[in-house]
């Protein structure tokens, strides 16, 4: 998904991966971050606990670069009565 994405935006991705246990002391929980697995765009927590859907994070890229919304694509009802 970052992949495509990278390609899409100018984008600069930082991991951060620990031990599952890094994630549950109180150290961690007093920097205020979000439970992991989780997505932020830059302060924003985009999933947490989860996995994320692309197209939330690809609207949450647009909006930190300030770019309209992506339409939501049409279903088949729409497309077929022009809706």
């Amino acid at each position: 998904m970052l992949p495509s994405l990278g390609r899409k935006y100018p984008l600069e991705v930082e991991w951060i991966s620990k031990p599952p246990a890094a994630y549950q002391t109180d150290e961690y929980f007093e920097l205020d971050l979000p439970v992991a697995p989780a997505v932020m765009v830059e302060e924003e927590i985009i999933v947490e606990g989860s996995d994320v859907a692309e197209t939330a994070l690809e609207a949450a890229i647009r909006r930190r670069l300030g770019l309209p919304e992506l339409e939501a694509p049409k279903g088949f009802f729409r497309r077929l009565f022009g809706w």
